[in-house]
């Protein structure tokens, strides 16, 4: 059964298998389908929304953040312009007008 599905493209995983339109591999619980665009990296980020984000994107926060270490906080609506992205758990690298340069987890931005 292994040999007619693709390997997991994140661990390279040979056990994957397939739920619907889904392939989903059991190592790294990671999702993906045939649709699903890859860039030479294999990174691919996607917003709330599921839109997929590049760099230089502006996105908008869809939620109040605390800034870690600071009294600060990102407020909902504010507007950032992605610098890079980058792979792991905050996977945004950007700036912050009032706060500086920031991480943030896609999970918390959609696409302006």
């Amino acid at each position: 059964m292994s040999d007619t599905l693709p390997p997991c493209p994140q661990c390279g995983s040979e056990y994957t298998y397939q739920d619907q339109s889904l392939y989903i591999c059991p190592e790294c619980a990671h999702e993906w389908s045939d649709a699903d665009p890859v860039d030479d990296e294999g990174l691919v980020v996607k917003d709330v929304h599921g839109n997929i984000l590049q760099d230089g994107d502006q996105v908008t926060l869809i939620k109040d953040l605390k800034v870690k270490g600071s009294s600060s906080v990102a407020k909902i609506g504010t507007k950032v312009k992605i610098n890079r992205l980058v792979d792991g758990d905050h996977n945004i690298d950007c700036k912050i007008d009032g706060i500086g340069q920031m991480m943030l987890k896609s999970e918390f931005v959609k696409k302006a």
